[in-house]
C-alpha cells in the first residue's frame, strides 16, 4: 500500500474527477490487452511460431529424388535393340539422415521457440511496469499542477496582505519582490510540467497507441522467494541453456551414419541376339565419419563451449536480476522514508500555523506568516506527490523483474 493515507486522500480526490473512474479494472485490462498487441511483442510471437514450425520440419525426411535416363545408348547406330546393355531407366533415391540428428534439430527449434516466448513475457512485464509508472507520473503531474495553481492563489492573497502592511507603514516592500520571484518559479514549474506531460503522452502512445484517461492502478511490492528462476531474465537464460543442450546433442549425433537407399528400374528392348528382359538395380549408402577430427570434433567442442557460455550467462543473469531487485526495493523503501519525513514536516508547519493563528487572532502580529505556512504545506504536498510517483515506479519496475502467475 502507499505509505501515506493523506496522499491517498488527495489522490482519490483527483481520481474522482477523471472520466471512467468507475471502470478502473476493466479499463486497465483493456490497456493491458492493447499493450500485449505492441508490435515488438507481436514480432516475438511470430518468431516463436516460426521456430515451432521449424521444429516440425526438422524431423521430416528429405524429398525423394527421382531419376529418368537412358543408359548405354549407342551414338553411331542409335537403337534400343542393337546393344544388350541399352535401357531406359527410372530410379528413386531416398536419403535417411540419422534420427538422433533430426530429433536434436527439432528439439533445438522447440527450445528456441520457448526462449522467444520467455523473452516476450519478460518484455511484456517490462512494458507493463513502464505503463504503470507512466500512469502514476501522469497523476503526479496533475496533482502538482493543481498545487501550483493553489500556490498562485496563495501568492495573490499574500500580496494583498503585504500591500496592506506597506500601506500601514510596515517595512515589507522587499517581501513583494520575493513573492514575484516565487511566482515566477511557479510559472517555470508549470511550463516544465507541460513538457513532462507531453513526453509522457508520447511514451504512452508508443506503448498503447493512445493517451489513457484512467487513474493509475494501485501497485504493491511482490516478495521474492529467493529462487533465481523467479526472475524473468533468469528464465530467458535458462532457456538459452536448453537450446545449447540440444546443440550439443546435434553435434554428438553427427558421428552417426546418414543412410540412403536407391532403386532403379531398367527397361530393355529385345534384340536379334538377346532377350529384352528388364533389370532392377538397388543399393544402400551410409556415411562414414572419416574426417571427424576436422569436422565432427570441432563442432562438438564448439557446442560444448556454447553450453558453458550459456551457463555463465545464467549465473550473470541471476546476479544482475537479484541486484536490480535489491536496488529497486531500496529505492521504494527510501521513498517511504522520505514521505514520512515530509509528513512530519507538514505536521510541524501545521502546528506553527495554529500557533501563529492564535497570535493573530489575539490582535498581535501579521497574517502573512500563516499564508507562508500554507504555501510551505503546498510545496511539501507537491514533494509527496513526486515521492509517491517514484514509489510506484520503483515498485512497478521491481515487480516486472519477477515471473507472475
Amino acid at each position: 500500500m502507499f505509505p501515506s493515507i493523506k496522499t491517498w486522500l488527495v489522490s482519490a480526490l483527483f481520481v474522482c474527477g477523471l472520466p471512467g473512474h468507475t471502470a478502473l479494472a476493466q479499463s486497465f485490462d483493456k490497456l493491458e490487452a492493447r499493450l500485449a498487441d505492441h508490435p515488438s511483442l507481436t514480432a516475438l510471437t511470430y518468431q516463436a511460431e516460426a521456430s515451432r514450425e521449424r521444429g516440425i520440419a526438422a524431423t521430416a525426411l528429405p524429398d525423394p529424388m527421382v531419376t529418368l535416363g537412358i543408359n548405354n545408348f549407342p551414338i553411331f547406330d542409335p537403337s534400343f535393340s542393337s546393344y544388350l546393355p541399352t535401357n531406359k531407366a527410372v530410379g528413386v533415391r531416398q536419403d535417411f539422415p540419422n534420427r538422433a540428428g533430426r530429433e536434436a534439430r527439432a528439439g533445438e527449434a522447440r527450445a528456441m521457440a520457448e526462449r522467444t516466448r520467455r523473452i516476450r513475457d519478460a518484455q511484456l512485464a517490462t512494458l507493463r511496469g513502464e505503463l504503470i509508472a507512466l500512469l502514476h507520473e501522469t497523476q503526479r503531474i496533475e496533482l502538482q499542477r493543481n498545487i501550483a495553481h493553489q500556490r498562485n492563489e496563495k501568492y495573490d492573497e499574500l500580496t494583498g496582505v503585504i500591500e496592506a502592511e506597506i500601506d500601514a507603514g510596515r517595512p515589507a516592500v522587499f517581501r513583494l519582490a520575493e513573492i514575484e520571484a516565487e511566482r515566477a518559479g511557479v510559472s517555470r514549474l508549470l511550463v516544465d510540467l507541460d513538457r513532462q506531460q507531453t513526453e509522457i503522452h508520447a511514451r504512452l502512445i508508443d506503448l498503447v497507441g493512445l493517451v489513457p484517461t484512467i487513474p493509475a492502478p494501485p501497485v504493491a511490492p511482490l516478495d521474492w522467494s529467493g529462487d533465481a528462476m523467479d526472475f524473468q531474465a533468469v528464465q530467458v537464460a535458462d532457456a538459452d541453456i536448453r537450446v545449447s543442450d540440444f546443440s550439443v546433442d546435434g553435434a554428438k549425433a553427427a558421428w552417426r551414419s546418414n543412410w540412403g537407399a536407391q532403386l532403379t528400374y531398367q527397361q530393355r528392348e529385345s534384340g536379334a541376339n538377346f532377350a529384352g528382359d528388364d533389370w532392377v538395380s538397388g543399393m544402400v549408402t551410409f556415411s562414414v565419419p572419416l574426417w571427424a577430427d576436422r569436422s565432427q570434433e570441432p563442432r562438438l567442442r564448439a557446442a560444448k563451449a556454447d553450453r558453458a557460455s550459456a551457463e555463465m550467462r545464467y549465473q550473470a543473469a541471476t546476479r544482475s536480476a537479484a541486484a536490480r531487485y535489491a536496488a529497486e526495493a531500496a529505492a521504494w523503501r527510501a521513498t517511504e522514508d522520505n514521505i514520512a519525513i515530509l509528513e512530519r514536516n507538514i505536521a510541524a508547519v501545521e502546528d506553527e500555523i495554529t500557533a501563529q493563528l492564535t497570535v493573530y487572532e489575539s490582535g498581535v502580529g501579521s497574517y502573512a506568516p500563516i499564508i507562508d505556512g500554507e504555501l510551505a504545506i503546498l510545496k511539501l504536498n507537491a514533494d509527496i506527490a513526486a515521492e509517491n510517483a517514484r514509489w510506484a515506479a520503483s515498485v512497478a519496475r521491481m515487480n516486472a523483474l519477477l515471473v507472475t502467475p
